[in-house]
């Protein structure tokens, strides 16, 4: 699809979700054993068929640029365009971080201007969803919008963070609200956005004279009436990360078939970093319910109702239940895990007791020895 050009922001470190982002940008949050939370809008538009993304970063995102490397596992090492990383020199002068999406975008205007597609996509790169890129610039174009917001029919974000409109029976947007005391509308936005090159320059170019830097209350919300604003509505199953409880609730979600065939649709198959690994060594009195448990993991005690990430370790007479077990995460013998959450390289000693809550799951932060 030569005619659209990707754009992912992934330039936020979320607070709210604790010791998870502390390390990291959000976008670079593990999720479901062997991803990355940015694979998934990676691969929507690599499944599209866009061959130029630019992915805007700001703060802590070391570990976004390990993971994502030159784009080699996505196919989008190329010569000529392919996968760009836009850190904020553009910004530099200006001094702090983006206070929004326009001001992260001015920060990047050279790039912008050097895009050779007619149509670009903005989204967040820190959710997880299986969207098909190509039907919503198909409608797009069809429908002959000025902007086409993708949003999603299942409320799943936290009023005080998510924006939520209301269409029309056209499906053209008619109100936006945004960040409300409470979901009073029947959509909520997944902050996903096509439209043409020339009228986002134009809006970049008018927020940077106007020092607007958010796009919903700063161009979308004052334009209702002037642009033609339509919205996609997508069916299927979207993960929003607002929370520690969120986070562990979506990945709990994984261990529902349905939601994976969904997410991880083979016709449009979520791509992501490639570390060849051995298989999972099972020992012989094992107990594994219920559970995914990645590659190269060495299981010797119980495991029911968990994600368990690559390289990790849980020793013979250790229980782990409920809980989402990041990359070489080692559990010794007879400690007992239940509604955890353990970061990379988290070392639970023996005989260790660790209990959180459903609505209130523990985190525990990378390379801790508990």
């Amino acid at each position: 699809m030569n005619d659209l050009h990707g754009i992912i922001f992934a330039y936020r470190s979320d607070a709210n979700l604790g010791e998870l982002t502390r390390p990291r940008n959000t976008c670079s949050l593990p999720f479901g054993g062997r991803y990355r939370l940015v694979d998934f809008m990676l691969s929507n538009y690599v499944n599209a068929g866009i061959t130029d993304v630019g992915v805007i970063v700001h703060q802590s995102y070391q570990s976004l640029l390990d993971h994502l490397g030159s784009g080699k596992d996505w196919e989008l090492s190329r010569r000529h365009g392919g996968l760009r990383i836009l850190p904020p020199f553009g910004y530099a002068e200006r001094g702090g971080e983006y206070r929004g999406s326009m001001d992260a975008l001015a920060g990047v205007a050279d790039y912008l201007e050097n895009i050779r597609q007619e149509y670009v996509i903005l989204a967040w790169g820190d959710m997880a969803v299986n969207l098909p890129v190509a039907e919503v610039l198909q409608q797009h174009i069809d429908t002959g919008a000025d902007v086409t917001m993708v949003c999603t029919p299942t409320l799943r974000g936290a009023p005080r963070f998510s924006e939520y409109v209301e269409v029309d029976e056209e499906g053209r947007v008619t109100d936006l609200s945004v960040h409300p005391v409470a979901a009073d509308k029947t959509l909520e936005s997944l902050e996903v956005y096509v439209l043409s090159k020339k009228l986002l320059l134009d809006m970049v170019d008018y927020c940077a004279a106007h020092d607007i830097f958010n796009f919903t209350r700063g161009v979308l919300q004052p334009r209702l009436k002037t642009l033609k604003l339509m919205s996609y509505v997508h069916q299927g199953y979207v993960a929003r990360f607002q929370s520690v409880s969120g986070y562990f609730e979506r990945s709990m979600d994984l261990l529902d078939p349905a939601v994976r065939d969904d997410l991880f649709n083979p016709d449009r198959p979520i791509r992501t970093k490639d570390r060849s690994s051995p298989s999972t060594y099972y020992g012989p009195d094992v107990k594994s319910i219920h559970s995914l448990v990645a590659d190269g993991c060495l299981i010797e005690g119980e495991v029911e109702n968990s994600i368990i990430s690559r390289h990790v370790i849980i020793e013979k007479g250790a229980k782990v239940s409920n809980c989402v077990l990041m990359q070489g995460t080692v559990v010794k013998s007879g400690a007992s895990l239940s509604y955890v959450i353990t970061d990379k390289d988290v070392t639970v000693n023996q005989d260790r007791m660790l209990m959180g809550h459903l609505t209130y799951p523990l985190a525990i932060a990378k390379g801790s020895v508990v």
